[in-house]
């Protein structure tokens, strides 16, 4: 099968390896144009791009697809079929009507379930149970397109948004091909989306990482998981920003006394653990980071300041 490939952060890598080294050819990879990245501000291709030149595949980087100049290239590339992971513009029908056997999307969620932007965060945040892959043939709404094949996954409580991207990424991979091989053989047909059970998974915005310790402290481990990597969950303390890598919730028949206190109100036990109110229950600091400073373990930071009884998420 001729496959054309759009895609262009890490998150789509690990599928176009796996076509690369599968029988379908890989006659083309469509990426996001190069863009200003680091401190320097220096262009910079995406990862996809970069899979791609080192193989030894055309690439072509479009501002849109939306017109026949635009789309030269993917026409050129007479593909069978059109497989999008993570690519960053939308398609117009006339790219969807384009491939002999139509395209094909990784989605890293169990559809319908968190269509959108930021599937993996949403339900780290929502405290799903479970995630996944589908893998759908495309439309022209928002994630909308019929289901050929799911894979579920749980979210344990180690789970961060950056080890899920991880794993998803590499089990879209394994799935597509299994796809792939279906729909070439006559094997597997596809399935309308559920009406029931829609969210959307809305971009992630920064201001989304400010903790707010009245909260629960379920809640506020879900948003540490869930922004990580990016954009890392934060309060503030002493005046300057705090950043919250890792916590542990802590269960109420091991609170020790003072901790029900004012939401935000620290702790440190006896054997140095760094415990925060919550709203309801409290928390464990494991890793934290001060301004301009790496991160480090919770106990180190309670050796350098006296924190017992003060406040997080204050200005000063």
């Amino acid at each position: 099968m001729r496959i054309a490939y759009a895609g262009t952060p890490e998150f789509a890598v690990p599928a176009l390896i796996a076509l690369l080294g599968s029988p379908h050819s890989v006659v083309g990879v469509l990426t996001q144009p190069d863009r200003p990245k680091g401190r320097g501000r220096q262009l910079a291709s995406s990862p996809v791009k970069q899979a791609a030149v080192e193989h030894g595949i055309p690439v072509s980087q479009p501002q849109s697809l939306r017109d026949a100049t635009a789309r030269a290239d993917l026409t050129a590339w007479r593909p069978d079929a059109l497989v999008v992971v993570a690519y960053g513009l939308i398609l117009p029908q006339a790219v969807l009507d384009l491939p002999r056997l139509g395209c094909f999307n990784i989605h890293a969620s169990l559809l319908p379930r968190w269509r959108g932007a930021a599937p993996i965060q949403r339900a780290v945040l929502a405290g799903d149970p479970q995630t996944g892959i589908t893998i759908m043939r495309m439309s022209a709404g928002l994630d909308t397109g019929p289901i050929l094949l799911q894979q579920a996954v749980p979210i344990t409580q180690a789970d961060t948004a950056g080890s899920l991207h991880d794993s998803l990424s590499q089990l879209g991979a394994r799935a597509l091909l299994r796809a792939l091989e279906g729909v070439e053989e006559g094997s597997l047909a596809s399935r309308p989306q559920p009406a029931e059970g829609v969210t959307y998974a809305a971009k992630i915005d920064k201001s989304e990482a400010i903790i707010d310790w009245a909260r629960s402290a379920a809640e506020i481990a879900r948003q540490v998981r869930a922004f990580d990597p990016w954009p890392i969950a934060e309060t503030q303390f002493a005046g300057e920003q705090l950043r919250i890598h890792k916590v542990l919730t802590v269960p109420a028949t091991e609170l020790p006394a003072g901790v029900a206190a004012a939401p935000g109100t620290i702790t440190v036990s006896r054997d140095g653990n760094v415990l925060v109110a919550c709203g309801a229950g409290a928390l464990t600091l494991l890793e934290v980071q001060r301004p301009g400073r790496r991160p480090i373990s919770a106990r180190d930071w309670a050796n350098t300041s006296d924190l017992a009884g003060r406040r997080l998420g204050q200005a000063s």
